[in-house]
């Protein structure tokens, strides 16, 4: 297969928008008109309950795994593999089944590493549960570890094409959550709750 096969792959894959089809098939309200608007896990959780705002993680996740190590299997040169984690967060952050208008990519972003150096997602998983016990905020702990990541690729000796992609996709993400960011540091930022499933 040529590498655009890859790359092509990795965008439709990224495109498919898995909180807005799970939000649907379960019933509940489409997450583009609920909370934040986003269509990631932690807003369908308000739209359509926590079992499926879970689904929707794992869902997000294996939609930045899959066409990975697709690419790593078919043993394409590292810069491709590179290139298609980077067209899968693309398709999340602007899928062409939702005009272009996608979500944060958090999610998306932890499937991609977890295919590319499990020790480095595991590493930034421990970070991510601290920020979030210690503050209860499921948006600084998603940009501590986005910051991390490169670093712990740099320290576990992962290739420069890898930490070079998740510079960019950190980027990404940061720009993403602009609106948190500010939230933050008014200290109106909504912190995680204890509240039961809606369903």
């Amino acid at each position: 297969m040529p590498s655009s096969f890859y790359l092509v792959l990795a965008y439709l894959m990224g495109s498919i928008p898995v909180g807005v089809l799970l939000a649907r098939a379960k019933g509940g309200s489409d997450p583009r008109k609920v909370g934040s608007g986003n269509i990631g896990a932690t807003n369908v959780m308000r739209a359509a309950g926590t079992v499926t705002g879970i689904l929707t993680l794992l869902g997000d996740m294996l939609k930045g795994l899959i066409p990975v190590l697709v690419t790593l299997c078919a043993g394409q040169p590292r810069w491709i593999v590179a290139a298609a984690g980077l067209a899968t967060f693309l398709g999340h952050l602007f899928p062409v089944f939702l005009k272009f208008r996608g979500g944060k990519g958090v999610a998306t972003a932890l499937g991609i590493f977890l295919s590319l150096d499990r020790c480095a997602i595991f590493i930034d998983i421990v970070l991510f549960i601290a920020v979030c016990l210690k503050w209860r905020y499921v948006s600084l702990a998603s940009l501590v570890g986005v910051a991390a990541m490169p670093l712990l690729l740099h320290l576990l000796n992962a290739p420069v094409e890898y930490v070079c992609l998740s510079v960019v996709i950190g980027a990404l993400i940061f720009l993403r959550h602009k609106d948190n960011i500010r939230r933050l540091i008014a200290g109106t930022e909504n912190k995680m709750t204890r509240s039961a499933d809606k369903g």
